[in-house]
C-alpha cells in the first residue's frame, strides 16, 4: 500500500483506513494478534487493498477498543466470538447479546467482591506491620 492510500482521510476529515501496523502501534496488540482475531471470527471482515493488504478503518478500531475491554472483564474468547457472530447476525440477537454481557457483568461484580475482600486483608496486614514495627498504621 502507498504512503498514500495509507493516510487517505475521509470526507469528515478522520482517517479512512489504517495499515496492520498502525493499528498494531495505536491499540498495542501485536500484528499477530490482529490477524487471529479475524481468522477465528473476533474480527469483523477486514478491507483488503488490491494488493490484499488489510484496511482497517475507524469502526474497526472502536470494536478493538471494544474487545479490549471485553478482554479485561475476563471473558472467554469463545464468549467474545460469539459475541461478534451475534453482532454481525443484526438487531435480532440483541436479547442474545445482552444476556452475555449481563453474566459477563455478574463475573465481573464477583471478582470486585472477591479483591476488595482481598484488599481487606491486605490492609489489615500491612497495618499490622506498621505498628508491629514501630511504625503507624496507615
Amino acid at each position: 500500500m502507498s504512503v498514500i492510500a495509507s493516510t487517505a482521510t475521509s470526507t469528515n476529515g478522520t482517517r479512512a483506513y489504517y495499515t496492520i501496523s498502525e493499528v498494531a502501534a495505536l491499540t498495542g496488540l501485536s500484528a499477530h494478534t490482529l490477524r487471529w482475531y479475524e481468522r477465528i471470527g473476533l474480527m469483523p471482515h477486514v478491507d483488503r487493498s488490491h494488493t490484499g493488504q488489510r484496511r482497517f478503518t475507524e469502526g474497526d478500531l472502536g470494536w478493538l477498543g471494544f474487545v479490549g475491554k471485553l478482554r479485561l472483564t475476563g471473558m472467554p474468547v469463545a464468549d467474545m466470538v460469539r459475541y461478534a457472530e451475534l453482532v454481525r447476525e443484526g438487531d435480532h440477537t440483541r436479547d442474545a447479546r445482552r444476556e452475555l454481557l449481563e453474566n459477563t457483568r455478574r463475573d465481573v461484580l464477583s471478582r470486585i467482591t472477591e479483591l476488595q475482600d482481598t484488599l481487606a486483608v491486605l490492609d489489615i496486614k500491612i497495618s499490622h506491620y506498621g505498628t508491629a514495627c514501630g511504625g503507624t498504621s496507615s
